[in-house]
């Protein structure tokens, strides 16, 4: 079965990254995945925006205009995407900083993860990315939760002191999605 997400956000805010997690994570359950990514020219508070699609079987096109889920990191990319998700599919939220009253669609169901306040709370908005795709994962399940918790784990090893940070982030993002599938 053949599923898609766009992330959005802005540049330094790990949408690139997320993206690139979600990846890792779906090649170590022997799916075939794409990524297109697309960013501005500046490096940080420009835009920057992936689409991931992973499947069962051979992907016709590494992007497409309209996929099952918008994971919005900020205002800008929720305005610009929210059009893109398909009907009856699914828009994930930062909620610390994109309020209620810009949802705009019927036909589609919003996820909400206060990633701003999530990461803040742990220490650093540099885990923002990891509590979304916690949240992401354990949400769609486009992705096993724990098979994308080890690639975290294993990929962010890099910056060790990041690590005890990056783990509460993934599973607190987890708890989040829980509690916004039983809400």
């Amino acid at each position: 079965m053949e599923k898609s997400v766009l992330m959005g956000g802005f540049g330094g805010q790990g949408v690139q990254t997320c993206g690139q997690l979600l990846i890792y994570s779906a090649n170590e359950e022997d799916k075939i995945c794409t990524f297109y990514s697309q960013y501005g020219g500046a490096m940080r508070g420009g835009t920057s925006n992936c689409t991931v699609i992973t499947s069962d079987e051979e992907i016709g096109a590494p992007n497409k205009k309209i996929v099952d889920y918008v994971v919005a990191f900020n205002i800008p990319s929720f305005k610009k995407f929210e059009e893109r998700v398909a009907p009856g599919g699914t828009m994930v939220v930062n909620s610390s900083i994109i309020p209620e009253s810009l949802y705009s669609r019927s036909d589609i169901t919003y996820a909400e993860v206060a990633a701003n306040d999530i990461s803040q709370e742990i220490g650093s908005s540099k885990v923002l990315n990891v509590v979304m795709l916690g949240f992401f994962c354990e949400y769609s399940g486009m992705v096993d939760s724990d098979v994308a918790r080890e690639v975290v784990l294993k990929k962010m090893a890099k910056k060790p002191e990041f690590i005890e940070m990056n783990k509460k982030a993934f599973e607190e993002g987890r708890r989040a999605a829980k509690a916004a599938k039983t809400a």
